[in-house]
């Protein structure tokens, strides 16, 4: 237990200032993101406040990527306004809850892996409207409420003074690292403008405009729902799409987080320390949440590649709650939106904008779908299925285009088909114009070596060959069925008749 806790506080990439800097530098730009993901899901800002808190602490003890954060994040709370609207927000927690449970049982049956099936076009599609979601998301900043639901942008002195307190805080983030790396440049212009603006006594938007973020310690809290089934009906559509876009995001967020430190992190380990920590929430009054790709890369960045500094970004959101709400609500907003601006900036892959000529068109639409469907519709889970699907549907259209047979015959006059290419539902037509029943010798062979029988269609496009040649008269044998094939045609023994050659060798598969 003692080398397990030295384990866990012991730097191993980056020094501990780093990453106690890179912790309070994140802890400050998450308290606006929490606070308004709250006003979205029409709860109070604490509760978000709260569900960083928890989700920060328990990932960053438990989960698969060390240096990456998680909080309540924007993509939850659009999918969860709608039931506090019309339910009210104990059944909130109460699906945070179930929403937990499922993440737990995804990451016990080590299904984070399917995280491999999204394919490398889709990444880049996600990333980069993302970042265009990051980046447009703070226009907000720029707008004031006239009346009660009506916004008006700034204009004038306080659009100038924004624009230009946005502005400095972009070049001290971009030039400073240039001069010293003592402090991370994101925390320093934080500091700056606030000083700017506190001595300057300059009017500007602050945090403590958007709302209070003063508080006391979470307190227990059992969702006061009724324990029957009809609730759990109500909530189990809003936890399965919560469970399904948090670790979706998640472990994008991993894998991206991965690319940039160039080491590997544990997709189960993190499906199963998402569910722990948004259960833990839930009977804290929480609204769920997920990896925050924004502040991860603020982390990553400012030098936190450890679990120290998402330790330190949760303990210090709390603290500023407890004990220094009133200075942080203190905090131009202008600073936390030229961060976001510059994180937004540093998260684009614009190396894909380089690639249009160099790869299939095919990944460029996949690109392109991804980037749109996130940046329109806000549900990250819909882009990135609706990703996969289409790079499926090109991987199987192009498949079945490899679907061929060399046709040969041998001193005893039998005809040899030796197959190339999967068989499968898209190559099914393909396979079956390749036989000539009428035309061939009594006894033909058909010669899988080189191929595989992979689903029903298969199946049947075999049989339908058989069935061809045994009307003419005819006998096919079937050779070199590895065992899959083979065991998909002995399940399917009353739908087709197969016979197999005398010769046919038994295959061993190896599993991952």
């Amino acid at each position: 237990m003692t080398q397990m806790f030295f384990n866990l506080f012991r730097p191993t990439q980056s020094s501990l200032k780093d990453e106690v800097l890179s912790g309070l530098t994140v802890a400050l730009a998450l308290v606006p993101e929490a606070v308004a993901f709250s006003l979205i899901a029409q709860v109070s800002p604490l509760i978000g406040l709260y569900s960083a808190f928890f989700i920060g602490l328990i990932t960053a003890i438990l989960g698969g990527r060390p240096g990456m954060i998680s909080g309540a994040t924007g993509a939850i709370a659009v999918v969860v306004v709608a039931l506090v609207v019309q339910q009210g927000v104990e059944y909130l927690f109460a699906a945070v809850v179930l929403m937990g449970i499922i993440q737990v049982l995804v990451g016990v049956l080590k299904l984070g892996k399917l995280i491999r099936l999204v394919p490398h076009p889709v990444m880049f599609g996600f990333v980069n409207g993302l970042a265009v979601i990051i980046f447009t998301s703070q226009f907000g900043q720029f707008q004031i409420e006239t009346s009660p639901g009506q916004y008006d942008w700034i204009t004038g002195p306080p659009l100038y003074i924004m624009l230009g307190l946005v502005l400095l805080t972009m070049a001290i983030i971009k030039y400073l690292p240039k001069l010293t790396k003592v402090i991370p440049s994101a925390l320093a212009a934080i500091l700056v403008i606030s000083g700017i603006v506190i001595f300057g006594n300059i009017d500007t938007k602050t945090v403590g405009d958007m709302a209070s973020i003063s508080g006391g310690l979470p307190e227990f809290h059992i969702p006061m729902v009724p324990l029957t089934w009809e609730t759990f009906m109500i909530i189990l559509p809003y936890s399965g799409i919560m469970a399904g876009v948090g670790l979706i995001e998640s472990l994008l967020t991993l894998t991206l987080v991965d690319e940039i430190t160039e080491t590997r992190g544990n997709g189960n380990k993190e499906c199963i320390a998402q569910g722990v920590a948004n259960v833990t929430t839930g009977f804290f009054g929480g609204m769920g949440g997920c990896a925050m790709i924004g502040q991860s890369l603020i982390n990553v960045n400012a030098g936190g590649r450890n679990r120290i500094s998402g330790i330190v970004a949760a303990c210090g959101l709390l603290t500023f709650i407890l004990f220094f709400s009133s200075y942080i609500e203190m905090i131009p907003m202008a600073a936390l939106v030229g961060l976001m601006f510059m994180v937004a900036i540093g998260t684009f892959e614009w190396a894909s904008l380089k690639i249009f000529k160099k790869v299939p068109v095919s990944d460029v639409l996949v690109m392109i779908v991804v980037t749109l469907v996130t940046v329109f519709l806000h549900n990250l889970a819909l882009a990135v299925l609706v990703g996969v699907i289409i790079a499926a549907l090109v991987f199987a259209w192009e498949n079945s285009k490899m679907i061929r047979a060399r046709k040969t015959m041998d001193g005893n006059g039998v005809k040899h088909y030796e197959i190339y290419g999967p068989l499968f539902f898209a190559s099914a037509l393909t396979f079956g114009e390749k036989f000539d029943p009428l035309n061939d010798p009594d006894e033909i062979i058909i010669d899988f070596a080189e191929s595989r029988i992979v689903d029903h269609s298969g199946i049947d496009a075999v049989h339908k060959v058989t069935e061809r040649y045994n009307k003419a008269g005819k006998t096919v044998y079937i050779r070199h069925l590895s065992t899959s094939s083979k065991n998909l045609l002995e399940k399917a023994e009353k739908i087709v008749n197969i016979n197999y050659a005398d010769d046919d060798p038994s295959y061993k598969i190896v599993m991952d």
